[in-house]
């Protein structure tokens, strides 16, 4: 019954999301490439086709009905983040175009204002390249250097090692809460205990947190969070980056431009207060109102027996990934399986990961293939890149068999 009353309510799930009933090369599409981009529910698609078409105007700016309309859906969704991830101000919520771009605005303006010559950043072997490069250019440019916290053999942070790696020149740590290649769950809240008791503030990159985790930014403590609408069934272009007020005071604004000043003349510019001083220029006003609906979606997602669904799916892969002595899986659970999200990067002996993703796209499987934008973890682990299987709760069971199943015909195909 528990099973018939899940299919039901999957089926309605999936209903939601018009590119989940597609085929592909003449087979239903099993989309498994979530971590890269989630799709987008038709109440999204609904609202950004709403705004485009009827209330495309500038916000911020003119008196007029348009734009007082695309104004009020743009700062509505201001509220709607806050209380989403429980941040305790609305002007510690920052809009931009994704997850790299949040990142970036640390760096520069972080950088400015609290980083000179000598002093220290410390990043995770674990990266996305977005919380790699920008501190690495920003060490070039201020005169610091970048310290690296390593990862173990099953990609577990080695937190035992940050006591020491972190010194009294060390500025700030940035992790991931979540990472995009190993789908492991850093313990995040024991390393920004660990570095606020030393006096280093803490960056978090939740472009998979915020999809896989309840995120409460206040009860983790971070100083800041970054994350990507597009990843948790949102449009392209939006991102979201929390700080917390007396980092985001004391930090100069990223850009300057339309908007996010006070007053301007060609003595002096001073800037306006929060949120504003770092949303210069003309906002994805169209997009960024669509993160509302895609909060609607993770909320109604979250569901209880969803959730089980999804564990025992992922339970299911893991079983599957690591009994098969052809497959090498990376990021594996040292203690439960709920260290792990349903994300699984591996390679197959004598098979290119390439070869592999070509093969399941043709029976309808879209997977990723590649350095998953992490290459220093690629080369921590010995390899070129890998295949990447990523599901969200619109995933079934019956996907899963079905990958399996023609995972093993292509290997037989390639060895």
């Amino acid at each position: 019954m528990r099973a018939c009353m899940i299919m039901s309510e999957l089926t309605q799930i999936r209903q939601m999301f018009p590119v989940l009933s597609r085929k592909v090369h003449g087979k239903n599409l099993v989309y498994f490439d979530n971590a890269a981009t989630s799709q987008r529910p038709q109440s999204v698609v609904d609202l950004w086709t709403r705004i485009s078409s009827y209330s495309n105007a500038n916000i911020h700016r003119a008196v007029h009905c348009l734009a007082d309309e695309a104004t009020t859906e743009y700062e509505q969704t201001r509220d709607v983040v806050r209380e989403f991830i429980n941040a305790g101000r609305r002007e510690e919520i920052i809009f931009t175009s994704g997850a790299t771009a949040s990142i970036n605005l640390v760096a520069f303006s972080f950088g400015e204002a609290f980083v000179g010559e000598d002093d220290e950043v410390i990043v995770t072997e674990a990266e996305h390249h977005s919380n790699i490069v920008p501190w690495q250019m920003m060490c070039l440019r201020k005169g610091a250097s970048l310290k690296v916290l390593p990862v173990d053999d099953h990609g577990h942070l080695v937190v035992d090692a940050l006591e020491e790696l972190i010194t009294d020149r060390t500025r700030i740590l940035a992790l991931t809460h979540i990472s995009n290649v190993l789908g492991i769950v850093n313990p995040v809240k024991e390393v920004i205990s660990i570095c606020h008791s030393k006096g280093v503030p803490v960056l978090v990159d939740g472009a998979q947190g915020i999809v896989h985790s309840r995120v409460d930014v206040q009860d983790m403590d971070c100083d800041f969070y970054a994350f990507s609408g597009h990843k948790m069934y949102a449009a392209t272009g939006t991102g979201v980056l929390y700080g917390k007020k007396k980092y985001l005071d004391m930090m100069p604004p990223y850009m300057g431009g339309g908007e996010m000043v006070g007053n301007v003349s060609f003595a002096h510019t001073s800037y306006a207060p929060l949120p504003m001083k770092f949303e210069a220029g003309t906002q994805n006003f169209s997009s960024i109102p669509t993160l509302k609906p895609a909060i609607d979606t993770v909320k109604l997602l979250n569901d209880k027996e969803l959730e089980q669904n999804l564990n025992q799916i992922r339970d299911y892969l893991l079983g599957y990934f690591v009994s098969d002595p052809r497959i090498t899986l990376y990021g594996v659970p040292r203690g439960t399986n709920d260290e792990k999200i349903p994300l699984f990067s591996f390679k197959v002996d004598s098979v290119h990961h390439e070869d592999l993703a070509l093969i399941l796209d043709k029976m309808g499987i879209a997977v990723r293939s590649g350095q998953m934008c992490a290459e220093p973890l690629m080369d921590r682990f010995g390899v070129t890149g890998m295949l990447r299987v990523s599901l969200a709760p619109y995933n079934t069971m019956e996907e899963a068999e079905y990958f399996v199943k023609c995972l093993n015909r292509a290997i037989d195909m390639l060895v």
